[in-house]
C-alpha cells in the first residue's frame, strides 16, 4: 500500500501560467512541446471542465492527466438576476469559500466584473465588501476561473458574449499583485481568453509600489478608487488608502506609462452631503485639471436592508448633474455611471455574501 505521505496532490491545470503548463507537460508528461497549445486551448478556449472531452488527445496523454491533473472551475452555487438584466453569480471555491462575481449587460455583449480576494482588508467606509474583512487571497486560477463560469452561464442561457473585464469586485487587486498579473498575463494569451489588455481594468485604492509594477508590466491601465478630492476627507472615508498621501499618489499616477490614447480613470463615488458639493467639484478641478485623466461619477448604493443602516445617504440626481457639468466645463472628461444591479445586491460597493441569498 502507497503511504498517503507519498501521494502527490494533483495539479490544477487551471492555475498554471503558459509557460508553467509547457513546463508541466514537458517535465512531468514527458510530452512533446506542442501538446501545450492543445491544451491551453481545451482549457480556455473550449472550456472544456474534463480530460475525456479533449479529442485530439491520445488515450494514454488522457488517462496520465486523470493521474496527475485536475481541472477546478469554482462551481455556482447561487445566481441572481437583475431586472435590468445584470446577473451576479454566487462561487464556491475548492475550499469553501465563497465569493462574487457580476455580469452588467452593455450594448451586445457583457462585462464582468471579477473578484481577485476572499473579502477585503481595506474597510472602506461605503464598501459592504469591506465590513467582511480579508479571509484569503485568490489564485490565478480562482480569479480566472470566474470568466469560465461566466463564459459557461451565458452560453447555457443564449446570452450575449463577455468582451469587457474589471477587476472591481471582492478585494483590492494590487494587494494580490502577482496572482493579479498572473491573471493578466493569461487573459492576454491569443490561444486561450485571448482579452486584449485595453479590454481589461484594474480598479484599485492606488499602491505606488503596486501601481509601478503593473505599469511595467503593460497588462492593464489602473481605475483609481479616489472618492475625496482632499487627504483630508479621503482620510475619514477611506482610512487605510489615506495612509498613503494624496500627493503621492497622484505622482505616482503621473508616471504611470499610458499609451498613446490612454488615460487614467478615477472612480468617485458620491455620498449625500459628504463629497457631492459644487465646492467638492472645485476641489476635485484643482486636484485632477492639468493631468491625463477621465472621471467617473457613480452614485452611492447603499447595502440591503437586511445587513442594517446605511452609513451614508444617495446624492440628489441634480446635484450629480450640476457635479458633472462643473467638471466638464473645466475641461476634465466626465461621466455618470449608471448603477446597475441594485436590486440584487450587485451594483458597486454591494457584493457581500449575505446569509439566506
Amino acid at each position: 500500500m502507497t503511504d498517503a505521505a507519498e501521494i502527490r496532490p494533483k495539479t490544477d491545470l487551471l492555475n498554471l501560467t503558459r509557460s508553467e503548463l509547457e513546463a508541466f507537460v514537458v517535465d512531468e508528461l514527458k510530452q512533446p512541446r506542442f501538446r501545450t497549445a492543445q491544451l491551453w486551448h481545451w482549457l480556455w478556449q473550449r472550456g472544456a471542465r474534463d480530460f475525456s472531452a479533449m479529442t485530439n488527445l491520445s488515450g494514454a496523454l488522457k488517462a496520465s492527466l486523470a493521474e496527475r491533473a485536475a481541472i477546478i472551475w469554482p462551481e455556482v452555487d447561487l445566481v441572481r438576476v437583475s431586472t435590468d438584466g445584470t446577473i451576479k453569480l454566487m462561487l464556491r471555491l475548492a475550499d469553501g469559500e465563497k465569493i462574487e462575481t457580476v455580469l452588467i449587460p452593455m450594448a451586445g455583449h457583457y462585462t464582468q466584473c471579477l473578484s481577485t480576494q476572499v473579502g477585503c482588508a481595506m474597510g472602506c467606509t461605503f464598501c459592504s465588501t469591506g465590513e467582511m474583512g480579508l479571509t484569503r487571497n485568490m489564485s490565478m486560477g480562482e480569479i480566472v476561473g470566474q470568466i469560465l463560469a461566466a463564459r459557461a452561464h451565458l452560453a447555457q442561457h443564449n446570452l450575449p458574449p463577455l468582451k469587457n473585464l474589471v477587476f472591481m469586485g471582492m478585494g483590492e487587486p494590487l494587494m494580490n499583485l502577482t496572482e493579479l498579473l498572473r491573471s493578466l498575463e493569461t487573459l492576454g494569451s491569443a490561444e486561450g481568453i485571448s482579452i486584449a489588455s485595453r479590454r481589461a481594468t484594474v480598479s484599485s485604492v492606488g499602491i505606488p509600489a503596486a501601481l509601478k509594477i503593473l505599469g511595467e508590466s503593460g497588462l492593464a491601465v489602473p481605475a483609481i478608487s479616489l472618492h475625496a478630492p482632499t487627504q483630508e476627507l479621503r482620510e475619514k472615508l477611506m482610512p487605510k488608502a489615506a495612509r498613503v498621501p494624496l500627493d503621492e499618489l497622484l505622482a505616482a499616477l503621473d508616471r504611470y506609462p499610458l499609451k498613446q490614447r490612454e488615460r487614467v480613470t478615477y472612480e468617485y463615488i458620491m455620498l449625500g452631503g459628504v463629497n457631492d458639493t459644487i465646492a467638492h467639484a472645485r476641489q476635485l478641478v484643482k486636484l485632477l485639471g492639468q493631468r491625463r485623466c477621465k472621471v467617473n461619477l457613480i452614485s452611492y448604493n447603499p447595502p440591503p436592508p437586511q445587513t442594517g443602516k446605511a452609513p451614508y445617504a444617495a446624492p440628489d440626481p441634480e446635484g450629480v448633474l450640476a457635479f458633472e457639468n462643473y467638471l466638464r466645463s473645466k475641461h476634465i472628461t466626465t461621466f455618470i455611471r449608471r448603477s446597475m444591479g441594485q436590486d440584487i445586491a450587485a451594483a458597486c460597493g454591494q457584493l457581500k455574501l449575505l446569509t439566506g441569498e
